[in-house]
């Protein structure tokens, strides 16, 4: 029987190695929802193609696309969906929106949480084990700093008054020193995200932070 009430499609946002995929893992457990991290699509790909190839590019967001097209339309709870997004870039906001479209047609809210930290802290979290092991093209831990400094000072990675008018939609969270579940649990409480009745706790794995502006 399906689920008449559409999914709610949770964006979590943020920099580089802010704690993403880690917190998404812990909104995931609490909630039901399921975790697509932007990495899923990445790496099978990145053994084909380079990152920065038209191949590369078309098929990751096609991938995602389809992906998300057919979460909106599935008797599921909730998605959460990571990415790094460029506040400066209208390319990215629209893609954003392309993400968001299947869920918005059918009805279903779409959330944003965006997490900020100090670099000197993402950097650190940068090389944990976890990640690394989650992330086979970020194993390279000189070039994957390197990386993430550049994409700091290249790209706005954080927003500004990017969502003043969609306040209810929006969360902003300095995890500098917080822990993941911590953060799970402020985000779960702000946005009233609770598993329905019988839903079964998601399955995917808590991978850790992502890199990259994937």
């Amino acid at each position: 029987m399906s689920n008449s009430t559409p999914p709610t499609l949770l964006f979590v946002i943020g920099p580089a190695a802010v704690g993403k995929m880690t917190v998404g893992g812990s909104i995931a457990e609490r909630t039901g929802f399921r975790l697509f991290h932007n990495h899923l699509t990445i790496e099978p790909l990145l053994r084909l193609f380079p990152y920065r190839s038209p191949q590369f590019q078309r098929l990751n967001h096609a991938f995602r696309e389809q992906i998300l097209a057919e979460a909106a339309g599935a008797d599921l709870p909730g998605l959460v969906f990571t990415l790094v997004w460029d506040f400066e870039d209208p390319e990215d906001a629209a893609l954003v929106e392309r993400y968001a479209a299947p869920f918005r047609e059918r009805g279903a809210r779409v959330l944003f949480l965006e997490l900020s930290a100090d670099q000197s802290v993402r950097l650190e979290r940068n090389g944990g084990e976890s990640r690394l092991t989650e992330k086979a093209s970020k194993r390279d831990l000189a070039w994957s700093n390197a990386n993430l400094v550049d994409m700091d000072a290249k790209y706005r990675l954080n927003s500004v008054d990017d969502f003043a008018h969609i306040p209810e939609a929006h969360l902003l969270i300095d995890n500098t020193h917080l822990e993941p579940d911590e953060v799970a649990e402020l985000a779960v409480a702000h946005f009233g995200l609770r598993a329905p009745a019988g839903a079964g706790p998601a399955t995917a794995a808590r991978p850790a932070p992502a890199t990259g502006r994937q």
